[in-house]
């Protein structure tokens, strides 16, 4: 599995600080890798989806997150980072959010993404992640955070308050996107 990311790692440990979304996303999209290449760093939980490091430098953290069926992730942006995402194994929805104008969040667009795609967001983009498959089909996602999403915000349908959520930096069990 490493050397199918050396060229990922040789640029990102190469950054001195925010990647491009654009450059982000295209290098993920250029990996060769299958979900069996990170066999290592698969691991799930019953509680909610987990987040495995793989590697992690200054301006860059890389992990597989593992998705059991129905598990999502919290209504979030990604405060200060730019993330690339691809679908290892599954299929991801991915459910757009914009704010209304009374403060409040709502839902604009979802779409479903296959293996092998890759989708990148930043900053205040509003989205949650799921794994909504029929039966108990599982997702596997890799996600490259520059820099590392270190908190993140949190927003609720129902509540007009704002949460953060602190990101950890090791394998963790529903830790966040």
């Amino acid at each position: 599995m490493e050397a199918k990311l050396d060229s990922l790692f040789a640029y990102l440990d190469s950054l001195t600080g925010k990647a491009p979304l654009d450059e982000l996303t295209r290098r993920v999209a250029e990996l060769d890798v299958s979900w069996e290449d990170f066999q290592p760093f698969i691991r799930f939980s019953e509680r909610g989806y987990t987040r495995n490091l793989v590697r992690g430098g200054p301006y860059y953290n890389a992990l597989v997150l593992c998705w059991k069926n129905g598990q999502r992730s919290p209504i979030h942006d990604h405060t200060g980072s730019s993330c690339a995402l691809r679908v290892l194994r599954g299929t991801l929805t991915e459910t757009l959010f914009q704010f209304t104008h009374h403060g409040m969040v709502k839902a604009v667009f979802s779409r479903d993404f296959e293996p092998g795609s890759v989708l990148g967001s930043e900053d205040k983009d509003l989205h949650q992640v799921s794994n909504l498959q029929d039966g108990d089909e599982v997702l596997i996602t890799l996600h490259v955070y520059t820099p590392p999403l270190t908190v993140m915000g949190t927003y609720s349908l129902t509540d007009r308050s704002r949460g953060q959520e602190i990101m950890m930096t090791e394998f963790s069990d529903a830790a966040g996107i």
